[in-house]
């Protein structure tokens, strides 16, 4: 019986730890509005994160359209499926993902990155910043 507690508990400490990472699918929550606008996939490749959008969920979305703002590789490129999020990696000791940059389509602007897994992982801050100016959205883990 004492075996199987501390199996049970084991793998729930486990996934629990496995939860306060940003690697997932998340969506992203409008200022405003309080709305869910799109969801992001971030995957986990050699200890470097990547962000792809991955679905719009505002409605009658503009499935063509592209990023012609964008300064970069991105440049006139489909929004769905874009990495929005690049190179960002986990800072030693720290429950944070930094390093990174993340792009704003709207404006094709790119910003430092820095991401904290917040509420038992449920909700990632995503932080991005230019010189003295930044600005942090909180996204929720889909699950």
């Amino acid at each position: 019986m004492k075996k199987i507690l501390f199996i049970s508990l084991s793998f729930l400490a486990l996934s629990s730890y496995a939860q306060m990472t940003p690697v997932g699918v998340w969506q992203s929550i409008d200022d405003v509005t309080k709305a869910a606008t799109a969801e992001f996939t971030i995957t986990e490749k050699d200890g470097v994160l990547t962000g792809n959008i991955t679905k719009f969920l505002r409605p009658n979305p503009n499935l063509q359209r592209i990023c012609d703002k964008c300064q970069d590789d991105r440049k006139d490129k489909l929004l769905l499926g874009m990495e929005l999020i690049r190179g960002a990696v986990k800072a030693p000791s720290k429950n944070v993902w930094e390093g990174g940059k993340l792009l704003d389509p709207d404006s094709g602007s790119v910003y430092t990155l820095r991401m904290t897994p917040i509420d038992d992982g449920k909700k990632l801050e995503v932080r991005g910043s230019f010189l003295f100016i930044s600005r942090t959205q909180t996204w929720n883990r889909v699950n």
